[in-house]
């Protein structure tokens, strides 16, 4: 009998106006399955928080959410090498060594009212997309890694479903 994959499955808190995450509420109501480890990450630009999940739990696929204000889901296609704090702010570097942008490595099977998308924006969503994928490439792993936007006003349960439904398919593939 083969061991169970095991996946992390992030997302994050509440942060500015926002009392909730649609992400956290998803991660959260997601039933307990054999491999599958949850966590619900404070919004901050932490290396440290997103790299020893990493090391802790050694998934063997990770699907990060974050919460948007776009009109659709979208799969990011990467991650770029910059943050900054507010619109008002001056973007920064996260890695001075680093590649401008990293891709994402996990193939997430779309469903037709979920879009694609090239620019994750440069919040904490796009910090830990970079953060983790920086990780994953030094160390040499091949984990297979993807991130997902949900609309802060999306349907909670058609999220949901769409979430379970990937995360299914990751834990029955051979990724």
């Amino acid at each position: 009998m083969t061991k169970p994959k095991r996946i992390l499955l992030y997302g994050f808190g509440p942060y500015r106006q926002f009392r909730d995450n649609i992400t956290a509420e998803i991660v959260k109501s997601l039933p307990r399955q054999p491999g599958l480890r949850k966590i619900v990450f404070p919004v901050r630009f932490s290396r440290r928080q997103f790299i020893d999940a990493l090391k802790r739990l050694n998934p063997d696929v990770v699907l990060g959410l974050g919460q948007s204000s776009r009109g659709r889901m979208e799969v990011e296609s990467q991650a770029k090498n910059r943050c900054r704090s507010s619109r008002a702010a001056k973007p920064k570097i996260i890695s001075r060594r680093g590649p401008a942008r990293l891709k994402t490595t996990l193939d997430v099977k779309i469903e037709r009212q979920v879009g694609k998308s090239t620019n994750a924006g440069d919040y904490v969503c796009n910090f830990s997309m970079y953060v983790m994928l920086a990780h994953i490439r030094r160390v040499g792993t091949d984990v297979p890694y993807g991130f997902i936007h949900i609309p802060y006003d999306y349907d909670r349960m058609m999220a949901r479903g769409l979430v379970a439904k990937i995360l299914h398919r990751c834990l029955k593939s051979q990724i």
